[in-house]
């Protein structure tokens, strides 16, 4: 089989064309002989690209999306200087063409680590400062910070999603009046103060809300779009010419016929529509433009022998700083917009991303100067997106990782026995369900310590030393125990602080919920009795909160026939779903008072008026946490 080959710069004869011997793939001595002809012809920013060995990785990727029933996907991996792209499966399910390497295609979240470089190079220029307040810069925005007066939240903070901010609302993600050339401001119109959760630089508590702040921070610095200047200012240097901030779509007026189509479950199509928040996850690219960028993070941070981004900068990327986990010793976290993430075997620096009908991720290592990029244009629910990462990974061929061997704590781990809640939770419309559902269970059996999330699996986190532990899956220490300055207990694992609780806390909202549930489904099972056999029920007062929990259902039909994007829009669905929330204690107090003014009590009615309290006091609940009325478009 031959070596499928692809130069990106044979489009630009500027830049020179150099197509790689079929022998590249497999002889050290052709390779030898290809990188020093890269150095010597191209110059350091210039790129060759070679294909991988078709009979290994490129059959492995393309088994590995037809076992997922995934799409297609674009990938690229660098070795020093060698820069390698391939493709595989279709670019659209509906016409079944083929993906190409050059296909350019969307990353989501990637776009964060780009505009934090677009930050970075402001920063090498004087014209920001990490540790400049962020409420000077963005004067047109409110924030609500109790810690303002000692700890404002600073542009570093907003690089490290530790600003104590909220991740985003459902109608800043999923909305289809976003329009792309909005002022990005819109995304905060009637929003009221920015609430800042947690003491800024403590915590990482990841925000797309934090991103879209920073592509404003850009604007007012450079007094231009975000958009128009990273596309110049960062991408033209760096030879991305494939790429771009700007928005691009698979259909109407920002067309671009290169951009493979997202897809859904059952190969649904769907374009890519315009965002509010979309600093944060707003980027098109190809496999060869993202190598280029991934090599120049591993670099020195000079362009032409010109500095461009101080490599103090380049190499802070992915070390996260500041927190209580990395004050505790705990690497794995964020840093300048990278992550430092251990997987498959290998602690690398990484960001993945997901967005309309893709799914991507980068990680790069840089003592070897290796790394790899890949996006599919596939986002499916239920799709194992980590196993493309490890083949990607273990073609690389990175050495083996050592793992952090157990090591006796200096801690107490019985003192970090009970229950935790997320402490902030990342979307903080939905602090109620992350507390009441999202929380997690300590137990020591010996040295190990038993982390017990309630919606997902059990870890053992093994001590190995200081207040760091490790999960069996993980080679560096993968949590830190911290004790605070005002004496909680918190466990982190550098992207989730979970924060001690009362048991009895727990239980309140507990009881609250399933008090809530029953009485629910009480009022259904008798206020169908009422109608079914109405000589058996002569108080029928009950059809009158039976009818306000049957009326949860009625935005139903409509939800099922609008697209998912317009969740976060005010539709009739939407606004169907916050009148019925809205009515449901007010069915409740009608029954209570016409059930209370009617005699006798017999024990049916006072089963419904203590179901009908029941769900009473869940509404009255959910109303202190914001969630009733239910107004998914706020």
């Amino acid at each position: 089989m031959a070596t499928r080959a692809t130069t990106l710069a044979a489009r630009r004869p500027s830049m020179g064309t150099m197509k790689a011997h079929p022998d590249v793939n497999t002889g050290t001595f052709h390779r030898l002989l290809h990188r020093m002809a890269c150095a010597v012809l191209l110059g350091p920013v210039a790129t060759v690209v070679i294909a991988a060995e078709p009979a290994t990785l490129h059959g492995t990727m393309a088994n590995e999306l037809r076992a997922q029933s995934l799409q297609g996907a674009v990938w690229s991996t660098v070795s020093d200087d060698i820069i390698a792209i391939d493709a595989a499966g279709i670019r659209d399910a509906r016409s079944r063409a083929p993906m190409q390497p050059d296909d350019r295609v969307h990353v989501g979240s990637v776009a964060k680590t780009l505009l934090a470089t677009g930050v970075l190079r402001l920063v090498t220029q004087g014209r920001l400062s990490l540790d400049a307040p962020v409420a000077p810069l963005l004067p047109q925005i409110e924030f609500d910070n109790p810690w303002a007066s000692t700890d404002p939240i600073r542009l570093r903070h907003l690089l490290d999603h530790t600003a104590g901010l909220d991740d985003a609302r459902l109608s800043q993600v999923f909305s289809l009046q976003a329009r792309a050339d909005a002022p990005l401001a819109d995304a905060f119109v009637g929003r009221g103060p920015l609430r800042v959760r947690s003491r800024p630089g403590t915590r990482h508590s990841y925000s797309n809300t934090g991103y879209t702040l920073l592509g404003m921070v850009i604007e007012s610095v450079t007094g231009t779009r975000y958009e128009r200047y990273l596309d110049r200012n960062l991408l033209q240097p760096l030879q991305m010419h494939d790429s771009t901030f700007a928005f691009t779509t698979q259909a109407g007026p920002y067309a671009d016929a290169r951009l493979a189509m997202g897809h859904f479950e059952e190969r649904v199509t769907q374009a890519a529509v315009p965002s509010y928040v979309r600093p944060a996850g707003q980027f098109t690219t190809t496999a060869g433009d993202m190598g280029r960028f991934v090599r120049f993070l591993m670099s020195d941070g000079r362009i032409g022998g010109a500095p461009f981004i101080d490599a103090a900068l380049l190499r802070a990327m992915g070390e996260p700083t500041g927190t209580e986990a990395a004050a505790a010793g705990l690497r794995v976290g964020n840093g300048l917009g990278l992550f430092t993430r251990d997987r498959h075997g290998a602690v690398g620096k990484c960001h993945g991303g997901s967005t309309v009908g893709y799914r991507a991720m980068f990680c790069l290592f840089p003592q070897q100067r290796r790394a790899f990029f890949v996006s599919i244009n596939a986002d499916l629910e239920g799709a194992d997106y980590g196993r493309i990462d490890r083949h990607l990974i273990d073609a690389l061929q990175l050495p083996p990782a050592v793992e952090q061997p157990p090591t006796p704590t200096t801690v107490d781990t019985a003192d970090w026995e009970g229950i935790y809640i997320p402490a902030p939770n990342r979307f903080a419309s939905f602090g109620w369900m992350d507390t009441t559902l999202n929380f997690v269970r300590m137990r020591r059996e010996g040295d190990v310590l038993r982390f017990t999330p309630f919606q997902s699996d059990e870890l053992l986190l093994r001590p190995v030393g200081g207040a760091l532990l490790r999960a069996p899956d993980r080679v560096i220490a993968s949590h830190a125990l911290i004790s605070t300055s005002d004496g909680e207990r918190v466990i982190s694992s550098g992207t989730q602080s979970y924060q001690r609780t009362s048991l009895s806390y727990l239980v309140m909202l507990w009881a609250s919920l399933a008090a809530g549930l029953l009485g629910t489904l009480w009022l259904l099972v008798s206020g169908a009795l009422a109608l079914l056999m109405p000589r058996r029920t002569p108080n029928r007062t009950v059809l009158i909160p039976f009818a306000g929990v049957l009326a949860l259902v009625l935005p139903l039909p409509f939800f099922l026939r609008q697209s998912f994007l317009q969740l976060g829009d005010l539709t009739i669905a939407s606004g169907l779903l916050a009148a019925v929330t809205a009515l449901l204690p007010l069915t409740m107090l009608a029954g209570l008072f016409l059930h209370l003014r009617r005699r006798p009590w017999p024990l049916r009615k006072r089963v419904d008026v203590v179901a009908m309290l029941a769900v009473l006091q869940w509404t009255v609940m959910l109303a202190a946490c914001g969630l009733l009325p239910l107004r998914l478009w706020a």
